[in-house]
């Protein structure tokens, strides 16, 4: 069975918002500036943009608070048809940990991710049924390392159990990683090496230690 082409219902629904003549609004969960570079730039044409950063999945809490200020200071530098704001979620690592018991020797890509992914995104469905936006979303399908099968599939959940509708989309396709890679080093970003959470900084430097 063929995988579904998220990136291609992403550009039928910006499509169908521009044939309205709409400027929806939208709530896209941020996990970091590098990543939000690829994806800002497509979304601010169509959409009235919030960047929610809510990870309380990264540690340690030096590392959420400096992912975090790096995403305001693109957003404040970043030329964008239509200048996004920026909401910073509570740093709460006891949520993760929580979701995490008992996956923590799991390797990166499973389900310890799959339900990290979960605990953000109904986050961020809450917060976009809670304070009236039209659409949410996440920037993590940028990224070649996450499922974006997975993800598409926990905000079409999402969607109907919050009631605000999810904007499928996998921005990695058409070049969008390699664009986030290119927009870092233009306007000099902090790029990580890990994805953020303790397990996968251990993961990271195991590899560097083989090197």
């Amino acid at each position: 069975m063929p995988k579904t082409n998220y990136r291609l219902l992403m550009e039928k629904e910006i499509e169908a918002i521009r044939q309205e003549n709409r400027s929806p609004r939208l709530l896209l969960h941020v996990c970091c500036a590098p990543c939000s570079s690829g994806c800002l730039e497509e979304l601010c044409e169509t959409f009235r943009v919030t960047c929610f950063y809510f990870n309380p999945n990264i540690s340690p809490k030096e590392e959420h608070d400096r992912r975090a200020a790096e995403l305001e200071r693109l957003i404040g530098v970043f030329p964008l048809t239509l200048p996004p704001d920026v909401a910073v979620g509570a740093y709460e690592p006891e949520r993760f940990e929580q979701i995490a018991q008992g996956l923590e020797n799991l390797p990166e890509g499973g389900e310890r991710c799959f339900r990290c992914y979960r605990l953000r995104l109904e986050e961020t469905a809450q917060k976009a049924a809670r304070e009236g936006y039209d659409y949410f979303t996440t920037t993590l399908s940028v990224s070649p390392y996450k499922n974006a099968e997975k993800l598409n599939a926990i905000g079409a959940e999402l969607a109907e159990q919050y009631g605000v509708p999810y904007l499928f989309s996998d921005f990695k396709k058409n070049d969008g990683y390699l664009r986030s890679i290119r927009k870092s080093r233009e306007y000099g970003l902090y790029r990580q090496d890990y994805c953020g959470c303790v397990y996968s900084k251990e993961q990271a430097e195991r590899k560097k230690a083989k090197l």
